[in-house]
């Protein structure tokens, strides 16, 4: 990513920043704040990851999350789920212990909107500031520096975070309160669950009826049928290629996320309750780690 970085970053004054978590998200996010010209901070779980990351790019890396935090002026992190989120903010060794006040914590796991809340609660009681800011954008949008990310918490603390962000954003939105980034990651799930499925149907039908559906989808592409989805993976499941992407794994526990909160809030979701299990049937044929598109392997 470094030597072929097709990102231009806005200018921006340096600050002290930390990342927490290095996944296949976190590392090119962590790099392109290195990139921007900001003093970074690293800590993930595996202390290999962190070296390779230190390998890579500019900056240090700690051995807890409470000493990557500790003089940044913002911390960002993008871990696994509620419980790993947790683990690095709270506690003894958590980077609320070692922040500073006034510092800003700013999540992008995708979690639930509750334990959004709960953190940013704790981080109000402790002088500082939490922002719930899950991205869309995959690895690639990672790797590009070109995320979308949606955001929940004070209007303050989103302000401060925003400009150093979009080292690895497109867009940075503040979309009201503590959790509301998590809710609109969640609205952003349910509209791509949907789509894959009638995508999947679509191609399949196709198929079955003997159309060049790379051609098929190269005309509709042009219409009303267009979408993301249609752009980017219509053709590798054409191609029964799903080895990158969005993982089936990851997004069951983003629909889990989905359909607890419609719980909570009286919102139905047949077709989302629906696909979740289609993906459960994904899973059940080995393709935990396929893309997401590979809802279409049950209808062949």
């Amino acid at each position: 990513m470094s030597s072929t970085n097709p990102k231009t970053y806005e200018p921006t004054a340096p600050r002290k920043v930390a990342f927490l978590g290095l996944g296949v998200m976190g590392f090119p996010m962590a790099g392109h704040l290195a990139l921007a010209g900001h003093d970074v901070v690293v800590y993930n779980r595996s202390a290999a990851k962190a070296k390779a990351w230190t390998d890579e790019f500019k900056g240090k890396a700690a051995a807890t999350p409470r000493e990557a935090a500790a003089g940044r002026d913002i911390v960002f992190c993008c871990v696994g789920n509620d419980d790993d989120l947790r683990a690095v903010a709270l506690g003894d060794d958590g980077a609320f212990a070692g922040m500073s006040r006034g510092a800003v914590f700013v999540d992008h796991t995708t979690a639930s909107a509750n334990v959004a809340r709960e953190l940013y609660a704790a981080a109000t009681a402790k002088g500082l500031a939490f922002v719930d800011a899950p991205v869309s954008g995959g690895q690639a949008g990672a790797q590009n520096g070109l995320l979308t990310v949606m955001c929940g918490g004070d209007a303050a603390a989103f302000e401060t975070a925003r400009p150093v962000a979009m080292a690895f954003a497109r867009a940075f939105t503040l979309l009201g309160e503590a959790g509301s980034g998590q809710l609109a990651k969640m609205v952003n799930q349910i509209a791509i669950a949907g789509l894959v499925q009638g995508l999947s149907e679509a191609i399949a039908f196709g198929q079955r009826a003997g159309l060049d559906m790379k051609q098929v989808l190269d005309v509709i592409g042009k219409g009303a049928a267009q979408s993301w989805q249609m752009d980017n993976r219509g053709k590798t499941m054409v191609d029964d290629k799903f080895d990158f992407g969005f993982a089936v794994d990851w997004m069951r526990k983003d629909l889990g996320l989905v359909l607890d909160e419609a719980k909570r809030n009286g919102a139905r979701l047949p077709v989302t309750a629906l696909v979740d299990q289609f993906y459960a049937d994904v899973q059940q044929l080995g393709g935990k780690r396929w893309d997401t598109s590979s809802l279409i392997k049950r209808l062949k």
